[in-house]
């Protein structure tokens, strides 16, 4: 892997530039985006220089795409005519089904393989980017087939992964987007829903680290969210109404022993979860 054409160096994008570049990668690393956007990328030294998507095409040995879902969706189908048959198409976007859909029905040319990088911050752009983003997080790759993995393009990719120091997780499409939907979209909705629960009911000055803890995703905005609901919203709301469920439950058992039980579940839960098993690429 030689060049990198980054779409989209915001805070993702970004972060995989500066990342590929402390972990040693010599190669050129090419910016696609908006005059301001790569103004941004070049001060933060994530790209060395922005191109046109039609240069960046016939240069790249790996595209990487790292636009909001919908621009991900629109851009696919124009690179078939642009992009080398060497070349590895990926993405960055935070739900996989329709995104790897997209690419099997209107990209033939080079390898598509999905990807979501289980990383982020409230803050976006260029500016935010971090080259320790992606260290010891799940990194999702969702192949449409074995095979996929096996390609050269496709291990030199996870290599690179691997020096970022991502964990690669391996599943399909649709069990990534059911799975996010319980583990990335509910917590967000959640947070969401409990800031504007507690707003009004009483004085924010009488608020433990709790409340902070709970509401830290609440800062994010609806444009950074609205297409992942899109794309994903049957499994997010068979999400929340597993949670409105279990909620209901609590409250069935405030005044009840039984209870217990729920804070103990929960705990060994939060207890696994700040040590997960980490899983190899097959």
């Amino acid at each position: 892997m030689q060049t990198v054409a980054i779409f989209g160096v915001g805070l993702i994008g970004g972060s995989f530039g500066l990342a590929i570049k402390k972990a040693g990668f010599q190669g050129e690393v090419l910016g696609v985006s908006s005059e301001r956007t790569i103004a941004e990328a070049l001060a933060a030294g994530v790209i060395d220089r922005g191109v046109t998507m039609q240069d960046a095409c016939a240069a790249a040995d790996l595209i990487y795409l790292a636009q909001p879902i919908s621009g991900i969706l629109q851009l696919i189908p124009a690179l078939n005519e642009l992009v080398r048959e060497d070349a590895l198409i990926t993405d960055a976007g935070s739900t996989k089904f329709a995104i790897v859909e997209q690419a099997a029905k209107t990209l033939p040319r080079g390898q598509f393989l999905g990807g979501h990088p289980m990383a982020g911050k409230e803050t976006r752009g260029a500016a935010a980017a971090d080259a320790e983003l992606f260290r010891n997080r799940t990194y999702v790759l969702t192949p449409s087939s074995p095979e996929q993995l096996q390609t050269e393009a496709a291990q030199s990719f996870a290599g690179w992964l691997r020096r970022i120091g991502t964990n690669i997780v391996i599943m399909d499409a649709a069990t990534h987007d059911r799975t996010v939907a319980f583990t990335s979209h509910l917590p967000q909705l959640a947070s969401t829903a409990l800031a504007e629960t507690v707003d009004g009911k009483g004085d924010p000055r009488v608020a433990g680290s709790g409340l902070l803890d709970t509401t830290r995703l609440a800062l994010s905005a609806y444009d950074i969210w609205k297409d992942i609901i899109a794309t994903n919203s049957d499994n997010i709301g068979a999400a929340l109404d597993c949670y409105i469920e279990q909620l209901t439950q609590v409250r069935n058992r405030l005044a009840t022993p039984e209870l217990a039980s729920d804070f103990e579940k929960a705990s060994r839960f939060r207890g696994a979860l700040a040590t997960p098993p980490k899983s190899p690429l097959t």
